[in-house]
């Protein structure tokens, strides 16, 4: 099969459309004919040589896919069918024609959805998923903080809000982008010099937020400490703003806060089956009927990868960039 691979870690140009093996799927396991997939900053993080695979899983790029099951391995407990049009969690092993799926992480593609627009909703709607309700544990009423809201995450999570019926404020250093929550009810925040702790609590009165997703790190620790809401949950994402920094246990204390750290990645089998299977009975009638979709910026074949990972490098995508496959 074609897939996208790299010798060496370093900058985008690394990436090479090459020939290599066609994955085996092991019992649990349905194998897919990969329609498209999509771009995720550990994608970019891995190519730098900063975040390898689990062990067992594919070195191969690419966090999910869309596409349509063409085999079911042996010994494999399923509702599947082969020809089922599923959209996929994976580990590793989107960027390629062919994926090796655990089936509790293939969840099916409703009629309204294109192969795209499947491509570019597991990785983003599950953290967002997760770290709103899952960790967040959101209520109606909530005040959710997002950073990076023109990200993929960012996008999806300020649909969650609007449909969990919790306000959400979206954070960006860029002040284009800091509505790109808007459609959906975000209020945004453009952040500067004076951070961001200031303004989330002049625009809640003082209550501050109830629930922070943080895809930035270590350079928000301190504001995201400050905004918070008394039993305010902090759930951190990633670390694109460093993974050290100093944090005030005092401050925490007296909100009676929480800060808690989540991948996707590094779940075992079961859990990410147990976090699909929740979001499915959720989100999938949403989808279907339009009021869920995923925002996407643009899609590029797969041969591009390398474009892709420039432009979310770059900082130029508002919402998903999807790489279709077949």
């Amino acid at each position: 099969m074609k897939a996208i691979t790299f010798a060496e870690p370093g900058g985008p140009e690394v990436l090479r459309l090459a020939t290599v093996p066609d994955p085996t799927p092991v019992a649990g396991e349905v194998l897919v004919r990969v329609h498209a997939t999509a771009v995720n900053r550990a994608d970019l993080m891995q190519r730098a040589g900063f975040y390898p695979p689990p062990p067992g899983a594919s070195d191969i790029l690419g966090l999910e896919c869309a596409g349509e099951v063409v085999s079911i391995a042996s010994g494999t407990d399923t509702s599947l069918a082969v020809g089922d049009r599923v959209m996929c969690l994976l580990s590793g092993g989107g960027y390629a024609e062919l994926a090796a799926v655990p089936v509790g992480q293939a969840m099916p593609v409703p009629d309204a959805l294109s192969w795209d627009e499947a491509g570019a909703i597991p990785e983003v709607f599950l953290t967002a998923w997760v770290a709103l309700v899952t960790l967040g544990e959101a209520r109606p009423g909530d005040v959710a903080l997002v950073h990076a809201i023109a990200s993929g995450v960012g996008t999806a999570a300020a649909q969650l809000c609007e449909a969990l019926d919790v306000r959400c404020i979206g954070t960006s250093r860029n002040a284009a982008r800091s509505d790109a929550g808007a459609p959906w009810g975000a209020e945004g925040i453009t952040v500067g010099a004076g951070g961001f702790a200031t303004a989330v609590r002049a625009m809640t009165s003082d209550h501050g937020a109830d629930i922070v997703v943080d895809l930035v790190g270590a350079k928000y620790l301190a504001d995201n400490v400050a905004c918070l809401a008394r039993k305010g949950r902090i759930i951190l994402t990633g670390l694109v703003g460093g993974r050290s920094g100093e944090l005030d246990l005092g401050a925490l204390l007296a909100r009676q806060g929480r800060v808690i750290g989540t991948t996707l990645r590094g779940r075992t089998v079961d859990e990410k089956a147990e976090i699909v299977r929740a979001f499915s009975a959720w989100a999938l009638p949403r989808f279907a009927a339009g009021t869920l979709r995923p925002v996407i910026h643009t899609v590029l074949p797969l041969a591009d990868a390398s474009e892709a990972h420039r432009i979310l490098q770059a900082d130029e995508a508002v919402g998903k960039v999807v790489l279709r496959v077949a």
